[in-house]
């Protein structure tokens, strides 16, 4: 695991169970406004990833991704907050954006985790957390971790010693 800087992580993983694990990890650690983007070619993990934090964010229900209706919510039972799930893959033009309403998602007071995120970066928030995940091989996964704002930054060194005690 090399710790490139402060703000960036490099990891493999070996298994959809492990991945899934690292996203609990870090869904345990997200508060509202927080933004994680999951970005890889299909078949990278992100789907894999995305069910470990709503795992780790609390919510009850199985989480899928949204790629045919963009958008999925998860509440957490308890306080209420949502993790809103949004996937950009069918977003092309700026047409689409406008129409799929996500500058009121965005705005709103939950945490987000999205996928394709290089189809809306104009739209996300300076401070994110942007995951890059590539495929190696059947069972191998590349994660590299990239903070670019002081609460992603701390939301990275935190998800670090939370999954690797580092």
């Amino acid at each position: 695991m090399p710790i490139l800087d402060e703000r960036t992580l490099d990891f493999v993983s070996t298994s959809v169970a492990q991945t899934e694990r690292l996203g609990i990890r870090l869904g345990e650690l997200l508060e509202p406004r927080d933004v994680v983007c999951l970005s890889g070619e299909l078949g990278a993990g992100k789907t894999a990833l995305a069910r470990g934090v709503g795992r780790g964010w609390g919510t009850p229900g199985r989480v899928t991704s949204p790629t045919y209706v963009l958008v999925n919510e998860y509440p957490r039972p308890g306080d209420g907050r949502i993790l809103y799930h949004i996937d950009c893959y069918r977003l092309e033009r700026s047409a689409d954006i406008a129409t799929a309403g996500l500058d009121d998602i965005l705005d709103s007071d939950a945490a987000f985790m999205i996928e394709w995120p290089e189809n809306i970066v104009e739209m996300l928030p300076r401070d994110r957390l942007w995951i890059t995940l590539s495929y190696d091989s059947p069972t191998r996964r590349r994660l590299r971790l990239n903070a670019s704002g002081p609460r992603s930054t701390i939301l990275m060194v935190d998800f670090r010693k939370n999954a690797f005690g580092v």
